[in-house]
């Protein structure tokens, strides 16, 4: 099933966007309802919130009375960390049994205003922060709640900002407008890229990168787009892997294909393999058949590697698994860190990127055409290496 996360400041459209999702066919698990079940009256939830927080949190039938508690943890970090602790726990658990409950075919998506502040990101295949302007997000709660201007402002300033929100977003939904457009928004969304991505994901496959080349412009996000990949393969496959961004994406300024590039070390191909069922559930597939680098300087030689690819059709990725002290593996970093470093050497691609694109209308010929390129780029790294002492990041 695809494990969807959808989160947004107060304001936004976040429940909006929920019903829709709801209505095309999602299973929604809404941490605000399970907020309440896990506090409700007799649940062990309630009863640490009282040893915590008093008697004085309780309304005369015995439940919690929740603007009594807020008076207590509003302004206050101490004490609302302390309301954290007992709360999100209770609800991640509860939310884990829903999601196991779910058909294997479903779009599960999780609501969870704090999911940006809570750190739960990486834990999703997908997150989706609906976003719209401050003060239409102010003027949403003073029609819909009742707030003061400077109620509403100050629950916006207890949240995550935007740019913490927009940075940890996969897809960013403008709620700027009307409500049909925020649908329509959705409904692209569902039939574009969540369905597609829940059915490769479900059969093992990753989606297709057609054959058409298209060099991009150098875009400032995919070091940002990159990392949100690099730290589901960590939660996928232990804190401690080793994962880099590699490739022209890597490269700040540099024209290249819209495909992330990334790289997991790993002490074995063994490892690579046991590895792999893991990172087919969090939506990096191995490709299939037999997978080599070109042990540049090394004429002839070769080095097998691991292919994974994406799940996800919105967001091309190629990951490549090598040994850690692989010539590839060398060369992937050193290249990356050359081409960072000389300005010269990163101009003198993106030029000849131009030039084999002028040339070649698909990827398989575009590439063939940088062999010679490449083998040429690893001597002058070799020799920018040697007089400045680089070595491969640990």
């Amino acid at each position: 099933m695809l494990r969807v996360g959808l989160t947004g400041g107060i304001g936004a459209g976040k429940s909006a966007v929920a019903k829709r999702l709801v209505a095309q066919g999602a299973v929604l698990i809404d941490s605000d309802v399970l907020a309440r079940e896990v506090v409700a009256v007799g649940t062990p939830g309630l009863a640490a919130i009282v040893e915590a927080f008093g008697a004085g949190i309780l309304t005369a039938g015995g439940e919690l009375d929740r603007p009594a508690l807020g008076a207590k943890v509003f302004g206050d970090d101490e004490a609302r960390h302390r309301l954290e602790k007992i709360i999100h726990p209770r609800v991640r658990d509860r939310a884990v049994e829903l999601t196991r409950a779910a058909a294997p075919d479903a779009i599960v998506v999780n609501d969870v205003p704090l999911l940006v502040e809570t750190g739960q990101a990486p834990s999703y295949h997908l997150v989706l922060v609906v976003d719209a302007e401050r003060d239409l997000r102010i003027r949403r709660l003073e029609e819909t709640r009742g707030m003061t201007a400077d109620q509403a402002a100050a629950r916006i300033a207890a949240q995550a900002d935007d740019g913490q929100r927009r940075a940890a977003a996969d897809v960013l939904l403008a709620n700027n407008g009307t409500l049909d457009e925020l649908h329509a928004q959705v409904d692209v969304l569902v039939r574009d890229r969540l369905r597609p991505f829940e059915e490769h994901l479900r059969l093992g496959t990753a989606a297709r990168v057609g054959p058409e080349l298209r060099i991009v412009d150098p875009d400032p996000t995919w070091p940002e787009q990159a990392a949100r990949l690099i730290a589901r393969i960590r939660y996928a496959t232990g804190d401690g892997a080793a994962v880099a961004h590699i490739g022209s994406t890597a490269v700040p300024g540099l024209p290249a294909k819209d495909i992330i590039d990334l790289m997991l070390a790993v002490r074995t191909l063994d490892e690579a393999d046991a590895l792999a069922e893991r990172l087919g559930r969090a939506g990096f597939p191995r490709q299939p058949g037999e997978w080599w680098d070109n042990a540049r300087g090394l004429p002839g030689q070769t080095w097998p590697k691991r292919m994974h690819g994406t799940a996800d059709p919105g967001r091309p990725v190629h990951l490549h698994v090598r040994v850690t002290g692989s010539p590839g593996w060398r060369f992937a970093l050193l290249m990356r860190d050359h081409l960072r470093a000389v300005p010269a050497a990163r101009e003198e691609y993106a030029a000849a990127k131009a030039a084999w694109a002028a040339e070649h209308t698909d990827r398989y010929t575009y590439g063939e055409a940088k062999e010679p390129w490449f083998d040429a780029e690893a001597r002058a790294a070799d020799d920018w290496a040697e007089e400045s002492g680089w070595r491969p990041p640990e």
